[in-house]
This record gives C-alpha cells, sequence and structure tokens, in this order.
C-alpha cells in the first residue's frame, strides 16, 4: 500500500493554457505562479501551500472537448470554506455562463459548471461531520435548496480537510 496523504495537484489538456489559467485566475482567485509561453500554467489556490495545484497544458484550438461517458476526468472539485461562499459562487458562475447546476450530497453541498473548454468542475462546502445524517454510510443525491442551507448553516466554517465521500 502506497500510504497517500492528499491529492497534491491535477492537470488539465486545454486549448490555450495561457487563456485557461486567466479564466481560473478570475473566477476562482487562483494565483498564476509560472507559464510556459505556447505551452502550460501552472496556478495556486489562495489558501495552499502547495507550489501549485492546477496545471494546464495547451493542446491547440481545434482539440475536441471533453465526451460525456469516456474513460478519463469526471470533474475538479473546489472547496469553499462556507455555505455563504458558495451562494457568492453560484452568482458568480451563473454572471460567467459557467454554472450547470447543484447537489446536496449531505456530506457536501455542491455547485457544478464547465470551463471555457468543457471541463467539468464542482465547487463545493463540506458539512461537519456531525450533521451528515444518511449521508455517513450512503451517496446521497438530493436537491439543493440553498436558501434552507444558508437559514441552517450561514457563516459555519465547513471541515477544512474534509474528504466530502462518505
Amino acid at each position: 500500500m502506497i500510504p497517500v496523504r492528499r491529492l497534491n495537484h491535477a492537470v488539465l489538456y486545454v486549448r490555450d493554457a495561457a487563456t485557461s489559467a486567466r479564466w481560473y485566475a478570475d473566477v476562482f482567485g487562483f494565483e498564476i505562479v509560472t507559464e510556459v509561453p505556447g505551452t502550460a500554467a501552472f496556478l495556486r489556490a489562495r489558501a495552499t501551500d502547495n507550489h501549485h495545484d492546477l496545471g494546464l497544458f495547451t493542446v491547440g484550438g481545434h482539440a475536441p472537448g471533453p465526451e460525456q461517458g469516456r474513460v478519463g476526468l469526471s470533474h475538479l472539485a473546489l472547496q469553499v470554506d462556507t455555505v455563504d461562499d458558495l451562494v457568492a459562487a453560484k452568482a458568480e458562475l451563473v454572471a460567467r455562463g459557467a454554472y450547470t447546476g447543484e447537489s446536496d450530497h449531505g456530506a457536501s453541498k455542491s455547485l457544478d459548471g464547465l470551463d471555457p473548454d468543457g471541463n467539468e468542475f464542482e465547487i463545493m462546502w463540506a458539512v461537519p461531520p456531525e450533521a451528515w445524517g444518511d449521508a455517513a454510510r450512503a451517496a446521497v443525491v438530493r436537491r439543493l435548496d440553498l436558501d434552507a442551507e444558508m437559514a441552517r448553516f450561514g457563516g459555519t466554517p465547513g471541515r477544512p480537510d474534509a474528504d466530502p465521500t462518505p
């Protein structure tokens, strides 16, 4: 067994690394650590101590986007600290035309979206374990009611090191 501590970073193939890097910086506040012109970009999330959390590699403007049902990456999950952050994220994604849906997984509350290349991402808030309920041992997917979650958890920090998979 290899004792993995956590996933350190993800790397995506994109049509243009520089364009995608700016999009991830604008939408998620990632810092662009370094760019290799025409080839790659490496970005770091604000609250991390990683050298980079996301790598982007250029494959060209005519490359097809991700295909549904194809073997490969499903999505990236990006965690926020509070339900309040999730509400603000929804407004940002809607304004940018990147919002595709939302769900309540019991152990996490999630928004879904697409980057400009069609890569899926999830913005999630990790519910404190004492509030998991039936999600503690089940794969729960329900309709998300952000107003109800704000009333219940507004301002409550989630688990910073959470694994939202029950």
